[in-house]
Formats: C-alpha cells, sequence, structure tokens
C-alpha cells in the first residue's frame, strides 16, 4: 500500500509524464477529432490528367464523363505528347488518360481501340476507385455503340479497351509502401525523442540561462547536429537495406533525398526543441512528441491515399514535418524526380522551415526577456534587504 501511494503522489507530482492527462487528451483526440478527420474511404474527385492526341468532339464527350464521375476530377487536358510520369511529380495526379490520335474514327467506324491509362500506385487504394470509374465509363460507352444506351449490361462487346499501366510500384511491394512510411517515421519519433528533452534539460543543468543571456537560438539548434547525423545515417542504411535485401525501388538519386534532408532534419529538431521548452523536465517534455510527428504519418499519405481526404484536410496535413518528407519521398524515391522536379514543393517547405525558424527565435527572446525580468526583480530584492 505505501508502494501504491507513494505512485499515486509521483503522478500527480509533475515531476514526470502527465499520464492523467495525456490518456484523456489521447481518448479525445482519437474519438473526435480523428473519427472526422479520416472519415473518407473513397477517392473523392482523385486528380486525373488527360493527354489528348485526338482532340476530337469524342474525346471531349469522354472527359466530360470523367469529369462528372464523383471519383475522379479532371486537372489537365493537354493536346501534344509528353511522358506520363511528370504529370504525378508533386501529387498533381493519380492517374494519366492518353487519347490516342484516330479514337473517334475508330469509335464511329466500329475498329477496335485502346484508351491507355497510366495509374500512380505509389497506393494502390488511392486508385481503386478510379479504375472501377473508368471501367464503367468505358461499359457505358461500349454498351452506346451497341445501341443500348444507358445499359450496365457486361454481355455486351464493344471494341473500346483500357490498356492500363501501373507506374512506380506495379508489384505493390510492401518495402515501397508500409515498410518505408514506417522507416521514416520511427526514425523521426525516436529522434525527436532524444532532442525534445534538451531545453528542459539544459535548464535543470543550469546551462540554459548562460545560452539565454550570452547567446543565440544557433547555440541550441547546433546541440542537434549529432543526433541529426545520426538519424541521416539510420535512414540511408535503412534504404540500404530495403534495396539490396527487400525490393524497394528507389527510382531517384540518392544525393538528392540526402539534400532534402539536410533541411528536413533540422526543421523537425527545431519544432522538437519548440514543444519541449516548456517542459518541467525531459520526461514531461517526451509526452509532446504526439503533437506534431503522428499527425504527418497519419495525413501525409502512408496510413491512407491522401484522395481519401477532404481538401482541407490535405491542407491542414502540411502543418505537420512529416507530410512534407512524405511529398519527398514519393517523388524522389518512388517517382524518380530530379530536384528541378521538386523545386515547387521544395520552395513551399523552405517557406514552412522559415515559420519554423522564426517561431522558434521568438519562444527564444521571449525566455531570454523572462530570465532578465526575474534577474532584475531579484536585483530590487536584494537592494532593498541592503
Amino acid at each position: 500500500m505505501n508502494s501504491l501511494r507513494d505512485e499515486i503522489k509521483f503522478l500527480f507530482s509533475g515531476q514526470g509524464m502527465p499520464y492523467e492527462k495525456v490518456c484523456l487528451m489521447v481518448a479525445m483526440v482519437i474519438t473526435v477529432i480523428m473519427s472526422v478527420l479520416l472519415s473518407g474511404n473513397i477517392a473523392k474527385d482523385a486528380k486525373v490528367a488527360v493527354i489528348d492526341l485526338d482532340n476530337s468532339a469524342y474525346s471531349r464527350e469522354l472527359i466530360n464523363h470523367i469529369e462528372a464521375s464523383e471519383f475522379m476530377k479532371v486537372t489537365a487536358v493537354l493536346n501534344t505528347p509528353q511522358d506520363p510520369k511528370d504529370l504525378f511529380y508533386q501529387d498533381r495526379a493519380v492517374a494519366v488518360v492518353y487519347f490516342p490520335q484516330g479514337l473517334e474514327k475508330a469509335r464511329y467506324t466500329g475498329m477496335a481501340a485502346n484508351i491507355g491509362v497510366f495509374y500512380d500506385n505509389t497506393s494502390s487504394a488511392a486508385t481503386s476507385n478510379v479504375k472501377e470509374a473508368l471501367n464503367e465509363i468505358v461499359g457505358l460507352d461500349n454498351a452506346a455503340a451497341n445501341g443500348d444506351v444507358g445499359s450496365t449490361n457486361d454481355s455486351l462487346q464493344g471494341q473500346l479497351n483500357l490498356a492500363s499501366r501501373n507506374l512506380f510500384n506495379p508489384q505493390d511491394s510492401k518495402d515501397n509502401g508500409e515498410t518505408l512510411g514506417f522507416l521514416l517515421f520511427f526514425g523521426s519519433m525516436f529522434f525527436t525523442f532524444a532532442t525534445i528533452g534538451m531545453i528542459p534539460r539544459l535548464r535543470l543543468s543550469q546551462q540554459l540561462d548562460e545560452v539565454l543571456l550570452h547567446g543565440t537560438p544557433w547555440d541550441l539548434l547546433i546541440r542537434l547536429v549529432p543526433y541529426g547525423f545520426c538519424l541521416l545515417v539510420s535512414w540511408v542504411v535503412g534504404l540500404a537495406v530495403l534495396r539490396v535485401w527487400g525490393d524497394l525501388t528507389f527510382s531517384g538519386s540518392l544525393l538528392t533525398f540526402i539534400f532534402v534532408q539536410l533541411f528536413m532534419i533540422p526543421t523537425i529538431g527545431a519544432l522538437s526543441l519548440f514543444f519541449g521548452w516548456t517542459a518541467a523536465n525531459p520526461g514531461i517534455a517526451s509526452s509532446r512528441m504526439i503533437l506534431f510527428i503522428p499527425g504527418g504519418f497519419i495525413f501525409g499519405g502512408m496510413t491512407a491515399p491522401t484522395t481519401f481526404f477532404a481538401d482541407w484536410v490535405v491542407k491542414f496535413s502540411h502543418v505537420f514535418p512529416l507530410t512534407w518528407e512524405f511529398h519527398f519521398q514519393r517523388d524522389i524515391i518512388a517517382r524518380g524526380a530530379g530536384f528541378g522536379d521538386i523545386s515547387q514543393t521544395f520552395g513551399a517547405f523552405l517557406i514552412y522551415m522559415g515559420i519554423v525558424g522564426i517561431l522558434f527565435c521568438l519562444r527564444f527572446n521571449a525566455s531570454r526577456r523572462e530570465l532578465l525580468a526575474k534577474r532584475a526583480e531579484k536585483m530590487v530584492v536584494i537592494d532593498r534587504w541592503q
């Protein structure tokens, strides 16, 4: 009974993780917030690009059918040949539909014709509804060609066919999906565990006051270097294992991936210090990891396709650093994008990184002012005593 009383006393003392608050917060987040954010389980208005080399009334009619589907939204129509892979960068499309020249002529002369479809198979779930919708459009068109307008009779044989191809992860390998996602997620999570308690530790050892009085925010950020180096090495080693021992498809440049991480890892580290700043001790700080790491894993396209989420959820997800990480992972590792191909996303990320830096500096300066105010108050008290 003495042990039980001691542990209860410690639980509510504020010296460790405030589990009595954390457990309730987790329950509310999962049951209320997450149930709203994860309510979608189908692709709504998935982005589809069209390469229309026929440029005919018939091809435009098919484009209208695609646009009318609740599962698809036509975001671009091109009338010149283009490599379909280029249209997938930055998650601009989940499928590219290719209308060849002579499509309208084949349709009305009874000749066989193929419509090409290229699917982004970095997430097979993202394209499942799109595949079903396109097959339905072709089926209805073949039925109309046989004089059975509006029919869904699958026994009707038409001349229009879909020639589909899965890109980037055609074998639907888990090494290219969940395993790679877990590598980046758990690496970031344990990096955060290692660094989020740094400010409370420096405060308890009286080192933080010295940095606040005579240093700059850089004196704190530079302490992240050995942890960040370890994280980068662990990711490269993990990718090598998945590539050599597993069946990871690494289509892009490793140097491009590493270059991006030189900006990504410090951003995660700065957020780690920021969220752990006000914690009384490192134990309490560790519980705050949940505030900014898991969100990117959940909404960044690894646990479920981004097409399953509402537009506002996708936009909101960019407050989490791992959302950006998974953008870069899909483009560089899966799709083979070069730095020029991701420049727009990288530029947006630099703005995000700048905002994180500003918040960190504001936190540093606010703490410095608080410390100076306490010291001034202490000096006033000493002068009065003297």
